[in-house]
């Protein structure tokens, strides 16, 4: 194996900022080991200040943060839930815990985000039916925001909530505002690959008081205040640990700077790649401002005479990562019969997309290894 080969380029690598260890220092000093602590409850504080968001519960994914929200928002069997359909499962499976029919709305190109047209009349059908959807749940697609606003017109006549999936848009602006804000609820995710990470974990927030106290509360399995175990309704294990808001703690000190990163490595993948003949870079919405969590660029194979996938394996031969943009919902096997509006825009970004390495810690000769590997692939 060459040197080149030996240290593996990956995707979206965690990226530590330097503070982790000082608080994880600190959890182990005060003996807060298990789930709970004051690591927490600065890491919930910390998120509210960096989002505007009222109040956060700190949990064990993003996963976990829109199940409970769904079922906070009264979500039960038989319901119908809107979701993005160009996204990862973890998105729209809480729907399907809960018993629910996830419906998908393809995007839009100006975004790559839930195309709000279709939103319209997904929303009218469903009424019409006498099915008023009992949420919607916009994807922040690759750290940018969906058109809250325009979604938020759509939904308020109704009464029906916005949930927004905020997993990959940390450190993102919708019109000034963090990402999610707006919404009567927004999950995050800090999983290894996100532009922060606490190893795993999530948040949800919201400005209602009582419903991150209900989300803190079904997170600890519903546990009644007696000095016994005492349950009346089903709760979760779905709280984060001290230990885990640690690291979290360190990380969040550093999004300004992660976002920075995040989007010079977008700009230099669009300068040095942009101009090639079929090479095309993901937008970037009027209205704010992306993380560029992942570098995501679209291929016209026959411009530019290699397919996604020929680029994916070239990189993969040199030991560096790529990968395919999210395969849409409504191709999913496992939501085959599922209902979706639209659906022709996220194909054909799924078909064209491919995820470039945006780790913040690359080198500059790593990326620009990656560019003329890309080059050489084409004509």
């Amino acid at each position: 194996m060459s040197a080149n080969k030996k240290n593996r380029i990956y995707l979206s690598p965690p990226h530590m900022g330097g503070n982790e260890q000082e608080y994880v220092r600190q959890a182990f000093e005060s003996n807060f080991i298990a789930p709970l602590g004051p690591m927490v409850n600065g890491f919930e504080q910390d998120f509210s200040k960096l989002t505007g968001f009222a109040h956060c519960a700190a949990l064990s994914s993003g996963t976990a943060a829109l199940h409970l929200a769904l079922r906070i928002a009264g979500v039960q069997p038989g319901d119908v839930v809107i979701a993005s359909s160009l996204t990862f499962i973890g998105s729209v499976s809480p729907v399907t815990f809960l018993g629910a029919e996830p419906v998908f709305i393809d995007s839009d190109y100006k975004s790559w985000n839930m195309d709000p047209d279709l939103l319209a009349e997904a929303v009218d059908y469903y009424i019409s039916k006498g099915r008023k959807p009992k949420a919607v749940i916009p994807t922040d697609l690759y750290g940018q925001c969906a058109d809250y606003d325009r979604i938020l017109e759509i939904l308020e006549p109704h009464g029906i909530p916005l949930i927004v999936d905020a997993a990959e848009s940390v450190g993102a602006t919708y019109k000034g505002r963090h990402a999610g804000k707006g919404a009567l609820m927004a999950a995050y995710s800090f999983n290894g690959n996100k532009i922060i990470t606490t190893s795993g974990g999530g948040l949800l927030a919201s400005d209602n008081e009582e419903m991150i106290s209900r989300a803190r509360w079904l997170s600890q399995q519903a546990k009644e205040p007696e000095p016994y175990y005492e349950h009346k309704e089903i709760g979760y294990n779905y709280r984060m640990s001290n230990l885990v808001a640690a690291v979290g703690r360190g990380q969040v000190e550093v999004i300004p700077e992660r976002v920075e990163r995040k989007r010079e490595i977008f700009d230099f993948y669009e300068r040095e790649l942009g101009s090639c003949p079929g090479i095309s870079f993901m937008p970037e919405a009027d209205y704010g401002k992306c993380n560029r969590w992942l570098s995501v660029m679209l291929i016209d194979e026959k411009e530019f005479g290699a397919s996604p996938d020929d680029i994916r394996l070239a990189l993969e031969t040199e030991n560096i990562e790529s990968r395919p943009v999210w395969k849409p919902m409504h191709k999913q096997p496992v939501f085959r019969d599922n209902t979706v509006f639209g659906g022709k825009v996220s194909e054909d970004l799924f078909n064209r997309g491919l995820c470039l390495p945006s780790g913040t810690a690359m080198a500059a000769d790593d990326l620009q290894r990656i560019a003329e590997l890309i080059k050489g692939c084409g004509r």
